[in-house]
C-alpha cells in the first residue's frame, strides 16, 4: 500500500511540473494579437514584423501564468527590438507588466523594464552583452517565482531582481514588437514549466 501511495505522489508532482509548448508551430491558437503589427507563422516559426503603422504590437497568451520558467529561442533580423512580457495585461496597445528586453547589441537584452510605470528596474552589466548573437538564434530563459525574476541569455545569467510589485502581478506571457518600423524577429521553442 505504501509503494502505491509513493508512486501516486511522484506521478502527481511530475504532471504539475511538466514542460509544455506555448506555440504549436502551425498557427496562433492560444494567443491574441494586440495592435496592427504583423504576427504570423512561417515554416514552423513564429514571426513578428513591423506593419504599415510602425506602432507597438503584442502577442499575448490567452492563459495567465504566475510562477514559471520559460525558455525560448529568438533570432533578430533588421532592428530586432522586441521583448518578452511576464504577468502582463494588454488594453489596445497599452501594456501593464514587465518586459524582459530583447534588443540589438548595446541595448540591455535580458534587463527588466516596467512599461507605463517605473521604467528600467534593472539592466545587465554591459560586459554581459557579448552573450547576444545578433542575427543568429539565441536562447533566453526567464524564471519568475514569487517576487523574484531571473533571466539568462545563451546560458549567461543576465539579471536577478526581487520586487514586491512584480510579485503581486497577474497576467499573460506576451511578446512585443517595438514601434518605429523596420523590425523583424523570429521565435521558436517557446516552452513553459509552471512552478
Amino acid at each position: 500500500m505504501k509503494k502505491i501511495a509513493i508512486v501516486c505522489v511522484v506521478l502527481l508532482v511530475s504532471c504539475t511540473t511538466a514542460q509544455k509548448s506555448l506555440f504549436n508551430g502551425e498557427n496562433l491558437d492560444g494567443w491574441t494579437i494586440y495592435g496592427t503589427e504583423k504576427w504570423y507563422v512561417e515554416k514552423g516559426l513564429l514571426v513578428c514584423e513591423s506593419g504599415p503603422d510602425k506602432a507597438y504590437g503584442y502577442l499575448a497568451t490567452n492563459k495567465h501564468y504566475k510562477n514559471f520558467e520559460l525558455t525560448l529561442d529568438f533570432k533578430q533580423e533588421a532592428n530586432g527590438n522586441s521583448g518578452v512580457f511576464i504577468r502582463s495585461t494588454v488594453d489596445g496597445t497599452t501594456v501593464s507588466g514587465w518586459q524582459v528586453e530583447v534588443a540589438p547589441p548595446g541595448f540591455d537584452t535580458g534587463g527588466v523594464y516596467e512599461s507605463y510605470g517605473r521604467g528600467w528596474l534593472i539592466k545587465p552589466d554591459p560586459e554581459k552583452d557579448k552573450a547576444l548573437k545578433m542575427g543568429e538564434w539565441n536562447t533566453m530563459k526567464i524564471r519568475v517565482d514569487g517576487d523574484t525574476i531571473t533571466s539568462w541569455l545563451n546560458g549567461t545569467q543576465m539579471i536577478k531582481l526581487s520586487d514586491e510589485i512584480i510579485g503581486a502581478g497577474e497576467g499573460s506571457v506576451a511578446l512585443q514588437i517595438h514601434d518605429g518600423g523596420g523590425i523583424k524577429v523570429k521565435w521558436r521553442n517557446l516552452m513553459i514549466t509552471e512552478l
